[in-house]
């Protein structure tokens, strides 16, 4: 379980940062996938293993490919693919316009959907793989003020399920981790968010949200990837949604 090839997509900060941390710690090789080269270089050089930047956008249906072929010029197929770009979007569903609405089901689960299609075949030739979407404890239940967001973690789950019943017998195993509020740049956007529509405090807001996790505090970023690194570990655990949450849902 130690060298395998990693491809963390969303890896430029948080949780995807803190993924590839743990997967270089484990002596992997980890490509960092994200938007912008020099934030990602500067986690890989924080990396202990070696790193590759890959920058693409996930939304961009025409870059999987050449984000695909970059690692395996540089290393080999892809075994592990962790798919955590992914971003929120706050609104009552009335307010909600159909460009809204597309947009969190590109990145949220259209993206995942592309990145997962095309890291399957050298998997299943090899007889070996992992996948593991960062989905959210939305995938699970209703919240009110994101509904665009709420039904792209239903349906990514879903892709995770449905895709792990069908490479059940292949050695590919297809999980989800779901996390609660973590605290990450895209929480702090959320923290900003109702600070200003209700006239609260920053950190009043955000105890708000440490408040709606039974522990009562965010989760940390370290504390989901250790999520991660159980997914890839073993290999009898496939189509779950793994809640990291201070335990908002059980289940």
């Amino acid at each position: 379980m130690t060298d395998r090839v990693c491809l963390v997509t969303g890896a430029s900060r948080g949780i995807g940062a803190a993924i590839a941390a743990a997967l270089s710690a484990d002596g992997h090789r980890v490509a960092l996938l994200g938007r912008d080269r020099a934030t990602l270089e500067q986690v890989g050089a924080q990396l202990p293993g070696p790193s590759l930047a890959v920058v693409a956008d996930v939304t961009d249906a025409g870059a999987v490919d050449a984000a695909f072929a970059q690692v395996e010029q540089h290393w080999g197929p892809v075994e592990v693919l962790v798919c955590s770009a992914g971003a929120g979007f706050a609104a009552p569903l009335a307010d909600t316009s159909d460009a809204d609405w597309s947009a969190m089901l590109e990145l949220n689960l259209t993206a995942p959907f592309r990145y997962l299609r095309r890291a399957l075949p050298s998997m299943t030739e090899r007889g070996w793989g992992r996948v593991v979407v960062v989905a959210s404890v939305v995938a699970k239940r209703g919240e009110a003020q994101v509904a665009a967001y709420t039904a792209a973690k239903h349906g990514v789950l879903g892709l995770v399920r449905a895709a792990a019943a069908e490479l059940a017998r292949t050695g590919v195993t297809v999980n989800a981790v779901c996390p609660g509020y973590v605290d990450t740049p895209m929480t702090e956007q959320t923290v900003e968010a109702i600070a200003a529509r209700s006239g609260r405090s920053a950190d009043e807001a955000r105890a708000t949200l440490a408040r709606r996790q039974p522990i009562g505090r965010l989760i940390t970023p370290d504390e989901v990837a250790e999520a991660v690194r159980y997914c890839i570990a073993n290999g009898a655990v496939t189509g779950q949604g793994l809640n990291v949450d201070g335990g908002a849902v059980q289940s």
